[in-house]
Parts: C-alpha cells; sequence; structure tokens
C-alpha cells in the first residue's frame, strides 16, 4: 500500500512545496520511503530515500526540485523489497523520459518481465513490479510513436491512452498510477476494477494563468491542499494534464467495473477521506451499528460496562456501537505516535515488541470493569492479544473483543502485505478458537454480509468490493493456488527477516 501525488501548477509556480505538503498528509499509506521528481521544460530533478517525508526532504532537497509539474510517492514495500534502489518514482529515459509513482500489486510480474526482457528488449533494474509497469507503459508509447512515417519527435493525447490501454490488456492486478511525461503533462490512471483509489481535484487560479490540477490517492490531501474535489478517476480511466493545464479523460478499458478494495474502509484510509464516492468515516460508523445490533442477540448476558477503542481505526466503530448499545464510551488506551503500524512489520518477536512501546492502558478506565474492546480487525493476532493481556493487567473483570472486519483467512494479492495464510490467527481455527488464543472471554467478528453493505452506496454506486481476504475471491480471474504457494515463499516471516539482512548489507556497500 503506498500513496501517491501529482500536480501540475501554473507555469512558474514552484511545484514541490505543493507534493511534500500533498506527501504528509499521505504519509499514513506508507512510511518505507518518499520521493519528489519535477519538471522544469526539459530537465528533471529528483531527491527519493528511505525514511518519512520530513526525514527525506530538508529545505536544500526543496530548493533543488525546480519545475511546475512533478509527481510524489511514499512507500511502504509489498513485492520487491524496502531498498532505497526501490523508492519511488521510477524513471526511464525511453521515450520522452518517464517518471512514474505507483500504489498497488502487479499479479503477473514476473510473467512481464519476461516479455519485458526477451520481447520488449528492455531491461528492469530492480525487482519492483513498479519498474515492471512503468516500462510496459513505456514500450507501448515507444511502439505507438513507430506509426509515424516522418519519425518527427512527437506525442499527442492519443497516444498516451492508447499506451494506458495496452497496460490495462498486459497487466493484471491492482494499480493506479501517477506518471510525468518530461516535458509534456501529468498522467493518471486505475485498473479497470478500481481496486486502489486515485482521485482528481482543482485549485482555482485568480488570474489568468489557469487551474492548478491534482491527482492523489485520497481526497483528504487535495482538501489539505485547498483543492475543489472534481471526482475520482474511474476504474480503466485515464486523465492526461498538460504542462499548461489543459485536461484529457478517456476511458482505456472495454471491461471495466467498479470493485475496490473493502480494506481501504476497514483500515487503510483516513477517516476523513471519501473514496469512489463512499465516505471512510460514514463506513465505519456503519460498522459499528452492525456490530451493536449482534452482541443482543447473539450474548443476551453479557453485562458490559465499557466500550475501548483499539486506537486509532477502530475508535468511529466502537463510537458507533457505545452509542447505540447506550453504554459509556472511553479512551482506555495511549497511542504513541512515533511507532509504525504493527501488522505490516517483519517478524513476531519484532511486532509483540512494537505493541507494548505502541500502546499503554490507564488503569482507572479498566479497575474492575467488564470491558469490550473494538478494533479494526485482526490479522496476525499478536497485537490483539497483548492489548487483551494489557487490559486484564490494568484491573479489567471481563474482555470482550469486537472487530469491524470478518476473519482475515486469505492473503491480500493487490498491494497490502497481509502476511501469508499460516501466519494469520484465523485460519484453520474456530470464532471460539480465536477468542481463546488471543484470551478473551469472548470475540466476535464482523460478517462480511454486513461489512459490504455498511460500504455499499456513495455517489459512484459503488455495489461490489474485492473482499479476497475474507472470502478468498479474487476480483481479477488470474490467481490460482500456484501463484499464493509462490507469494507464501517470499512473503513469510523468515522470508522477511533474510530480505531486511541483505537490504541492510545493500545499504552499507552503497553508503559513500
Amino acid at each position: 500500500m503506498c500513496g501517491i501525488i501529482g500536480v501540475v501548477a501554473q507555469v512558474g509556480q514552484p511545484v514541490a512545496p505543493i507534493i511534500y505538503d500533498g506527501l504528509t498528509v499521505l504519509q499514513h499509506r506508507g512510511q518505507d520511503a518518499a520521493g519528489i521528481v519535477t519538471c522544469n521544460e526539459e530537465h528533471l530533478f529528483q531527491r527519493k530515500a528511505n525514511g518519512l517525508v520530513r526525514d527525506v526532504f530538508q529545505q536544500r532537497h526543496m530548493d533543488t526540485l525546480v519545475g511546475h509539474m512533478g509527481v510524489g510517492h511514499v512507500r511502504y514495500p509489498t513485492a520487491g523489497t524496502a531498498s532505497c534502489a526501490e523508492a519511488q518514482p521510477f524513471y526511464t529515459n525511453s521515450p520522452h523520459g518517464i517518471s512514474l509513482a505507483h500504489n498497488g500489486n502487479l499479479t503477473n510480474a514476473d510473467e512481464l518481465r519476461e516479455q519485458l526482457y526477451r520481447e520488449d528488449l528492455r531491461h528492469v533494474n530492480t525487482s519492483s513490479d513498479s519498474e515492471v509497469l512503468m516500462n510496459i507503459f513505456a514500450h507501448e508509447l515507444l511502439e505507438r510513436g513507430k506509426m509515424y512515417i516522418d519519425k518527427e519527435l512527437r506525442l499527442n493525447v492519443e497516444d498516451v491512452f492508447y499506451a494506458v490501454s495496452r497496460v490495462h490488456e498486459r497487466c493484471r492486478g491492482g494499480y493506479a498510477i501517477i506518471s510525468m511525461i518530461t516535458g509534456y503533462g501529468v498522467l493518471g490512471f486505475r485498473d479497470p476494477w478500481g481496486i486502489r483509489p486515485l482521485i482528481l481535484g482543482r485549485r482555482d487560479s485568480s488570474d489568468e494563468k489557469g487551474d492548478e490540477w491534482v491527482l492523489a490517492s485520497e481526497s483528504v490531501a487535495l482538501i489539505a491542499l485547498g483543492c475543489e474535489v472534481i471526482r475520482d478517476v474511474e476504474p480503466g480511466e485515464a486523465v492526461f494534464i498538460t504542462a499548461d493545464g489543459k485536461l484529457y479523460e478517456k476511458q482505456c478499458s472495454d471491461e471495466a467495473t467498479y470493485s475496490p478494495c473493502i480494506f481501504e474502509h476497514v483500515y487503510f484510509a483516513r477517516p476523513d477521506s471519501v473514496i469512489d464516492g463512499i465516505s471512510v468515516h460514514r463506513a465505519r460508523l456503519k460498522m459499528g451499528r452492525k456490530l451493536a445490533a449482534r452482541i443482543p442477540i447473539e450474548h443476551p448476558d453479557a453485562e458490559i460496562d465499557v466500550v475501548i477503542p483499539v486506537p486509532d481505526s477502530g475508535r468511529i466503530a466502537a463510537m458507533e456501537l457505545a452509542k447505540d448499545l447506550e453504554v459509556s464510551f472511553r479512551e482506555g488506551f495511549v497511542k504513541n505516535r512515533y511507532v509504525g503500524r504493527t501488522f505490516i512489520m517483519p517478524g513476531q518477536a519484532i511486532r509483540k515488541e512494537s505493541v507494548r512501546k505502541k500502546l499503554n492502558p490507564i488503569p482507572y478506565e479498566f479497575e474492575g470493569k467488564n470491558v469490550l474492546l473494538v478494533d479494526d480487525s485482526i490479522v496476525r493476532g499478536n497485537t490483539s492479544a497483548k492489548i487483551v493481556e494489557m487490559a486484564r493487567n490494568a484491573g479489567a473483570k471481563r474482555v470482550y473483543f469486537a472487530s469491524a472486519a470478518p476473519p482475515v483467512i486469505h492473503p491480500n494479492v493487490y498491494g497490502i502485505d497481509m502476511a501469508v495464510k499460516g501466519e494469520y490467527i484465523a485460519h484453520g481455527k474456530t470464532q471460539e478458537e480465536v477468542s481463546q488464543a488471543i484470551g478473551a472471554d469472548w470475540l466476535m467478528y464482523q460478517k462480511l454480509e454486513d461489512l459490504i453493505d455498511a460500504c455499499q452506496g456513495g455517489t459512484c454506486g459503488v455495489v461490489n468490493f474485492d473482499t479476497s481476504c475474507f472470502n478468498g475471491v479474487y476480483v481479477t480471474g488470474d490467481i490460482d493456488e500456484t501463484y499464493l504457494e509462490k507469494l507464501e515463499e517470499v512473503r513469510n516471516d523468515a522470508a522477511k527477516a533474510a530480505q531486511i539482512k541483505n537490504d541492510e548489507i545493500i545499504e552499507i556497500h552503497n553508503e559513500p
């Protein structure tokens, strides 16, 4: 999961500060690396490195990022490694000079990498599927250019849209892309299922130089930059903004249909975002209502004294659940905001230690009470078990647990690194067995149909979602057991630990 942004500002207006501000708002989508590429006429300027946005970009870096259009990216690794070499945006010089930022994951990256080498005669320098996708787009744009008899250096918007249509034909998986073509403009497009989000906004100009345009992963970035939210880029659609601010739009897939990732609403997106016309905040309120409606039926004897959220993404569901049950809602945990998201950290020992550092209970809210803890989801269960233990140690009489999402029992293959089946606490276990494993008196999961109902609707009328991590139904239709077995080989904790060690060795060797 990553955050991407692209901006075409007015000619003469420095774009780097705008992109920087947008990336800080999207920081929750990736804390591993950050990068910005800007364009000043025919010249590109780049800064990217491992770390948070505030640490990667100092004033001396911002002073060198000149130009009025550019692309930015914040990353956490899914496919590929976490080394600095794979920080984005990526760049290829042919044709025209293309910079690209990618959110998502290609499911046929290995096949495409082979095609690029043997058929397209292009070299991919990293293990990242994002570089694969960039080279597919670049190759198709180059091939399109060969149709011109006079072989003049030229590019028109139809060439760009044709190359996007070929990307849709060749690439499988989830992807939202923002790409900059040097000297020409900024392009944004989504996969034909709309799995990964992308939204378009406009910054009004009071003079005659024209409007400024912004593409970003979430609407919250547009609002923070003072943009008018225009609309979500549709599945399979491409939008191209020229260097002088003209907007072009085209549907580039014959099979486009909405099936966005439902986990955006459960966990990843900020609650103040609206994705595909669906308010994340409202969806999470509904998740709480769905759980509240079932508790008196399934646990009629439960005497709940207080509802306490697991911060932060469980808070909204917990608030609405407490309201509907007419039970006190209290904050019982203090969060250390300088520890990253634990479910994407490699290694059980690292995750458990991070949970201890991440949350601290307030004993007053637990002592002698029957407590209902509410979290957004349960993946490996390490965090949940530790939180239940903390609640008991703080004096809770009974500890109940509610998950706003159903049991996670299948891998996510479209851009969220959620471990492998054998590492999911719910894999092969009943709800009662999971409850025992995390130490709760009872556990309630959200029903999948209730989660879908909570997220449906909005201005885009979305009714179908990718819910593969809950039911194993992959919307792209190309995932089989062979693919999942190979995925397990690279995603298990032992493989990740080995990769981290290798990355550290590479970084040491690359130090000046």
